[in-house]
């Protein structure tokens, strides 16, 4: 049974916002369940859209934020949720400030959603800049980018995006969702990830990460002798003790981390 069937029904997904509505409430109660929400948590939800996991979670505590960039449904769901209740921020979530729900001496945030494919990636990325003030996040993605953030050295699927986030994370995989579970239905399947902030790095800047990753990965295929030491080189950072035939994938996180420390030193350019 659709928990928001009557309004599903006037309600035509869009697909610029990359619209599907979770409707199968299984998934809605299995989602729930992994997240667990506990009485005084701050959380908050990124497109809460026709609200099916808003409800289930505002079955478990008085208070919750939600971020919503569709005018129509950000007031649907003003009429239906009282302030005191859902706390909405009609906002894009790509350009919204995290910060701003943090709170000295509040429990700091727990972000969930089931966010829309064609921002995702950006999106987990931009919220980098928040986990100072995150404690963790249950998300809804396409399953190949699920598989690409949980993924181990030397796969297909392991690649900038992998190394960059569990950098920050704790990442696990929890359950896949088939496409029936949505309307409309998505040509993908889709499934759920944990991704826990790492405190011990919250000290690092992402910064220097990254760009030693878009050094290397940018052609992902070639040896690191032809891509990121020559890099290294040009801007003075020492070479890592690598064997410079190895490709990007086969480099592991914590070597990528050492990479990236060296790398952001201020070295005189050569």
């Amino acid at each position: 049974m659709n928990p928001d069937g009557e309004r599903r029904g006037i309600h035509r997904a869009r697909k610029r916002f990359g619209q599907h509505f979770l409707a199968d409430v299984s998934v809605v109660d299995a989602i729930v369940q992994a997240i667990d929400p506990r009485e005084g948590e701050r959380i908050v939800e990124i497109g809460p859209g026709l609200a099916a996991l808003t409800g289930a979670l505002l079955a478990r505590v008085a208070h919750l934020h939600a971020v919503e960039i569709d005018r129509d449904l950000a007031a649907r769901l003003r009429s239906r949720y009282p302030p005191q209740r859902l706390t909405l921020h009609e906002a894009d979530a790509l350009r919204f400030d995290f910060d701003s729900l943090a709170a000295p001496g509040a429990p700091r945030l727990r972000i969930v959603g089931n966010l829309p494919y064609n921002v995702s990636s950006p999106l987990l990325v931009r919220l980098l800049d928040f986990r100072a003030c995150v404690r963790d996040q249950h998300f809804m993605l396409q399953r190949e980018v699920v598989e690409r953030i949980v993924a181990e050295p030397a796969t297909r699927d392991y690649g900038r995006l992998s190394v960059l986030l569990q950098s920050f994370y704790v990442v696990e995989r929890l359950f896949d969702v088939p496409p029936e579970a949505f309307e409309p239905a998505p040509k993908v399947q889709s499934s759920v990830v944990r991704m826990r902030v790492r405190d011990d790095r919250l000290a690092r800047d992402p910064a220097p990460l990254q760009q030693v990753l878009a050094a290397a990965f940018t052609q992902r295929r070639k040896m690191i002798r032809t891509t990121l030491l020559p890099w290294l080189d040009a801007r003075g950072a020492p070479r890592p003790p690598l064997d410079p035939t190895l490709r990007p994938e086969q480099i592991d996180v914590a070597a990528w981390l050492s990479i990236a420390d060296s790398a952001g030193m201020p070295y005189p350019r050569r």
